[in-house]
């Protein structure tokens, strides 16, 4: 089976990859992180055999939910982050509404939604997503709409404050009014968010933690190179900086043209475990120069030394491949998502091409829907083989795929590269479905065209990164009503206009998140560079 062909998930390791769980913890729950918040004398295997039984439900819910059939059902949306990403506890909930695009499937009638965030959210701000609402009245909506808050400011997970809160989950528990159609979504899977399933007794939609590996670097290059498709010379596996090394030499031996190089965490989110080595003008590819230049690598992310990401590597494990694109004309990073269901259907939902930036332009900044025609067919194929295997191991939910497409000056072609898979929702979900509920539009993989029922072509721009310590001066109303003043709220006539997102970032970080949609690429870009300009011409208006 395929899941043999990918080392099986360390438990130990995973605890790791979390945020600071606090030992107090560790100390009155379990000692096994694959344990944690589950009733005392419940063993790891018993845990794994009632997930199992408990996702089987997710089979005829799932049937229900594509039959359209306006039968009640609970969405349980608790959006945790349990992922080795640097972020502060108000990022933490910033990035917890990013996913309030969700409330938008409440135009089902008799749907019900239960949304969970560290803090409480504006009351603003849920007006501002029911109004975007088409055939529903808003109050209708919000009556089926429950929001619950554990009011824990900390940078751990939210799935984790809630297994900390034993009252907290029964009033969540207490409005699933019917067990056998209801679910949860979080952001992504672990043992936390597992566990947090098994405690409300509903199925979970997303991979099931066994099935981690898959989403490790190590484990995306063991999967690309099962499937047969183009990815970086390198290596996986690496615990050690003397087996990054040793791997190095081994491959400047095969390819003496390999200028850069990239280290990977096996559990880096957003790049923060990426590290850039120079390895151009070498005076000789023997183990010292290479380990000097190994010391010498920059990372990533800038607080991090070069003895502390040693230490992570050494808990974690990682790879390095070689950085593709150095002196290509043009290079450019598009990603793929799929999802799969649990019918067993994999799906090709999207293409994006990414906005990357950062120190050495690894880090996710937003995207562009959809990826350029000229290469998102290909990269799409490549996918599909990705996600068939997936399928086979038993995976479910949604997941991307991340390339790297390069073409020399002389060339029409995009040679791809599959770099990484990312076995979670991730920053390109949000957009996408937030203009496919909006619109009711199709994605249409085989010509990279998204088209709505009225026979319009949409195109979005995205950023999570809009930023500037003069917007902290804005609240969540001061930016409804310049949207409002200037015409940039998103309108159902034309389909078309800004969606804001991550708004309880405002004041504490002066950063927002926005959607532009538009009815040509060029119009989107329009509507988000005029969406950036307005927020600049306040800002400083404000300050006279």
């Amino acid at each position: 089976m395929l899941a043999n062909q990918v080392n099986p998930v360390n438990p130990n390791v995973l605890l790791r990859t979390l945020p600071d769980l606090g030992k107090n913890v560790l100390l009155h729950m379990a000692s096994d992180p694959a344990l944690i918040g589950l009733p005392s004398g419940v063993s790891a295997e018993e845990a794994a055999a009632q997930f199992d039984q408990l996702q089987r439900k997710l089979v005829p819910l799932w049937r229900l939910i594509e039959s359209f059939n306006q039968e009640e059902q609970t969405i349980v949306v608790v959006p945790s982050m349990s992922v080795d990403k640097t972020a502060t506890g108000s990022e933490t909930q910033g990035y917890e509404e990013r996913f309030l695009f969700l409330l938008l499937l409440l135009a089902q009638p008799r749907a019900r939604m239960i949304y969970v965030t560290s803090q409480a959210i504006h009351p603003s701000v849920i007006e501002y997503y029911l109004d975007l609402l088409s055939g529903v009245i808003p109050s209708h909506a919000l009556r089926r709409l429950t929001l619950l808050s554990p009011y824990d400011d900390s940078d751990r997970p939210l799935s984790l404050k809630l297994l900390e809160r034993p009252r907290l989950l029964e009033r969540i528990e207490a409005g699933i009014l019917n067990k056998d159609r209801a679910h949860l979504i979080c952001y992504n899977t672990t043992f936390l968010e597992r566990n947090l399933a098994l405690r409300l007794g509903i199925p979970l939609y997303g991979a099931d933690p066994l099935h981690l590996a898959f989403g490790t670097k190590s484990g995306c290059r063991q999967l690309f190179a099962r499937a047969g498709i183009n990815h970086p010379l390198g290596f996986d596996n690496l615990t050690s900086i003397d087996d990054v090394v040793s791997a190095l030499v081994q491959m400047h031996a095969k390819r003496p043209s390999m200028t850069h190089a990239i280290v990977k965490l096996n559990e880096g989110v957003s790049g923060e475990g990426n590290a850039t080595i120079d390895l151009s003008n070498l005076s000789e590819p023997a183990s010292a120069a290479i380990a000097g230049r190994v010391r010498g690598m920059r990372f990533e992310h800038g607080k991090v030394n070069f003895d502390e990401y040693a230490a992570r590597l050494r808990a974690r494990g990682g790879v390095v491949e070689e950085r593709v694109g150095v002196g290509a004309s043009e290079v450019r990073s598009p990603s793929v998502q799929l999802r799969i269901t649990p019918l067993g259907k994999v799906e090709l939902l999207s293409t994006h091409d990414q906005m990357l930036g950062g120190p050495t332009g690894q880090t996710y900044l937003g995207c562009i829907f959809p990826a350029d025609p000229a290469y998102a067919v290909a990269i799409t194929r490549d996918a599909a083989r990705v996600g068939e295997l997936l399928r086979d191991a038993g995976v479910i939910g949604r997941f991307a795929i991340d390339f790297v497409v390069t073409r020399a000056h002389d060339s029409a072609s995009w040679e791809t590269y599959a770099i990484e898979i990312n076995l979670r929702k991730g920053g390109t979900t949000h957009p996408f479905l937030t203009l496919q509920f909006l619109t009711g539009g199709i994605y249409d993989p085989e010509s990279a065209t998204f088209i709505a029922p009225n026979g319009h072509k949409k195109f979005l721009v995205a950023s999570d990164h809009l930023e500037s310590p003069k917007y902290k001066g804005f609240t969540p109303d001061d930016l409804f009503d310049l949207v409002v003043r200037r015409g940039l709220h998103f309108g159902q006539v034309r389909q078309s206009g800004v969606v804001f997102h991550m708004l309880s970032a405002l004041g504490s970080h002066g950063r927002l998140g926005l959607t532009a949609v538009g009815n040509s690429p060029e119009e989107a870009q329009s509507i988000f560079d005029k969406a950036k300009r307005v927020l600049d011409e306040e800002a400083r208006f404000d300050e006279l």
